[in-house]
């Protein structure tokens, strides 16, 4: 009996598809690997050298010039810890309200029949391509009349309900929420209330938390809103922080090289620990129109 003959694991055409995948992922990492090396070299050596320091160590790189010193003076001279945990309070906090205020009027836009809801939508839908600049001054006075300069509310009532979001869950109710389970629960005797919370929101949950990871992103790299709201320096995040070391004569690029790994930090590890269900909410409508 002749044995059967082997295939090739893998197809010509899949090891180029392979091959250009792996050549632009490399293509695309290597800003972060500059960063990294940037955040380890001396002031002396960020201009000297594009990666590392050459030297006499291994593979011609000069590892004794690389250091720490960058991380423990951001830490040390610059209220890092405070500033970190404020970005964390207002992107998490600022992230869930607007995910939960979407989500609540999409579902409303979408399921419930009401006189004006097809005009209220193409409102929201234009509203979208408002550049978020042209609103600054309009938001600013708003906030200022309403005693909410300097307060976190000032970051949180803006960022509540985008046009954006709510057009996204509406979106997302539409295609994902069949309107036979809500007329089941609501013969049933379900209040709209518990409709929203025990049914509505597990059917769409991909774009929960699609959308809590774009929100997130979003709050948290946020610098125009906090430079303008937050005044003062106890309230300030991240990035209003790891502003302050360019100076007025010079910056050390180090240090803001370090700085920027930081901030970049959880964002990052909340991406990649919600990558899967960010992709599936992104694609959730993409079936339907």
């Amino acid at each position: 009996m002749s044995l059967p003959s082997h295939r090739p694991l893998l197809r010509p055409g899949t090891l180029v598809i392979y091959a250009l995948l792996g050549f632009f992922g490399l293509l695309t990492l290597m800003p972060f690997f500059w960063m990294i090396c940037a955040s380890l070299k001396t002031p002396a050596d960020f201009f000297s050298s594009q990666f590392l320091p050459p030297g006499d160590g291994l593979f011609g790189v000069g590892w004794d010039r690389l250091s720490l010193a960058q991380y423990v003076r951001l830490f040390r001279e610059l209220p890092v810890p405070r500033a970190m945990l404020n970005s964390i309070f207002l992107a998490s906090v600022g992230s869930v309200f607007a995910t939960l205020f979407c989500a609540a009027g999409g579902y409303a836009l979408a399921k419930f029949k009401f006189p004006g809801r097809e005009l209220i939508t193409t409102l929201i839908l234009g509203t979208v391509v408002l550049p978020a600049a042209l609103l600054l001054s309009p938001k600013f006075e708003t906030l200022f009349h309403l005693h909410l300069v300097d307060h976190y509310l000032g970051i949180f009532l803006p960022a509540a309900a985008p046009a954006f979001g709510l057009y996204l869950f509406r979106q997302s109710m539409v295609n994902s929420v069949p309107a036979d389970i809500i007329e089941s629960a609501r013969i049933d005797g379900c209040g709209e209330v518990r409709i929203f919370f025990t049914i509505v929101l597990p059917l769409i949950r991909p774009m929960i938390s699609a959308y809590l990871v774009i929100v997130f992103i979003a709050l948290w790299n946020d610098f125009i809103t906090p430079q303008i709201v937050l005044q003062s320096p106890e309230l300030q995040p991240l990035p209003l922080v790891i502003f302050e070391l360019k100076g007025l004569y010079g910056a050390e690029y180090s240090m803001i090289m370090a700085g920027t790994l930081v901030s970049i930090a959880p964002v990052m590890f909340l991406f990649l620990l919600l990558q899967r269900e960010f992709i599936s909410g992104l694609t959730s409508g993409a079936v339907k129109g």
